[in-house]
């Protein structure tokens, strides 16, 4: 068989870009994983080499491997998931018969409630930025935009000027998979975004060298798209400013944004669509976080707790 690895994972990248329409980072991080495992199996450049077929022993060692290494159990499914999806794909296309992955356990996850900021909190951090700046407006928008809307910052740097719709209050948002949805604005985040438009990014576009129009909603210094990088520097920025001491990311505010609306009573359909979750157990594990606020608030309350 000529049919070498590197050829074939090139092949397997082309089939989810354009038959399963994944994101370039699931296609770099199935590239980096199965990269992974095949200097552990071959301990040498591998591109050049044959498909084979892995027998159980090397699996079971690359399994070790990984424990040793201290991955997460998160990130040790993620790779046997690329493993699995890439031996599928072989079979797919007649190169081998079984899939050697295929009955491989996928260990268990942890069970981590996902971090969130209180109702002070947030207040603080959306009031932190200088809004008499033109970077400050546009830095106040951005942080509303991730709380009131719970978006991916995938989500928000793929934001054109036409996907805010302020008359409406609603932004249309392309989400994993290029699904698109609707989600509403709320009135702090559009009077923000409002401000910025009139009164911040004409200005961060005039910096722009580039001829021609540009469409993205959120811009940087040089009046290009903001990056993912961009978007972490400021969120970290006023969350030193306004001395919170705990690690937050910009999807901590999407965490927020999901236990806050249940915690006021939201219904959990609701939140599976305004997030963009295909499954609702994915959307279940936020009320796993307002029973825990429940009874940290009832233990600090009730006299005989």
């Amino acid at each position: 068989m000529n049919t070498t690895i590197g050829e074939m994972i090139r092949q397997f990248e082309r089939y989810h870009s354009v038959e399963k329409n994944s994101s370039e980072k699931t296609i770099i991080n199935y590239r980096n994983d199965l990269q992974q495992f095949f200097d552990y199996v071959f301990e040498k450049p591998f591109h050049q080499e044959p498909i084979f077929q892995p027998q159980r022993l090397q699996i079971r060692g690359y399994m070790a491997y990984l424990r040793e290494k201290d991955y997460a159990r998160s990130t040790v499914a993620r790779k046997l998931a690329a493993l699995r999806s890439f031996y599928r794909f072989l079979c797919r296309e007649q190169i081998i018969g079984v899939n050697p992955f295929l009955h491989v356990p996928t260990p268990k996850k942890e069970k981590k409630l996902p971090s969130f900021l209180y109702i002070q909190e947030i207040n603080e951090l959306m009031d932190a930025p200088d809004c008499t700046t033109p970077a400050g407006k546009r830095d106040r928008a951005v942080l509303e935009m991730l709380y009131a809307a719970g978006i991916r910052v995938g989500e928000l740097m793929g934001l054109d000027l036409q996907d805010a719709d302020l008359e409406r209050g609603m932004v249309l948002v392309f989400g994993k998979g290029s699904k698109e949805r609707l989600v509403p604005m709320g009135s702090k985040a559009i009077e923000a975004l409002n401000d910025y438009l009139q009164n911040g990014r004409p200005i961060l576009l005039e910096k722009r060298k580039e001829t021609g129009a540009e469409e993205a909603l959120f811009l940087n210094q040089t009046g290009r798209r903001l990056s993912d990088r961009s978007v972490r520097r400021i969120l970290d920025k006023y969350v030193h400013q306004v001395a919170i001491l705990r690690k937050i990311s910009p999807h901590t505010l999407r965490h927020t944004f999901a236990t806050h609306m249940l915690d006021a009573g939201a219904d959990l359909r609701t939140v599976q669509e305004l997030l963009g979750h295909v499954n609702i157990s994915t959307t279940q594990i936020y009320t796993h976080v307002t029973r825990a606020q429940l009874k940290s608030v009832y233990r600090k309350a009730h006299p005989r707790a």
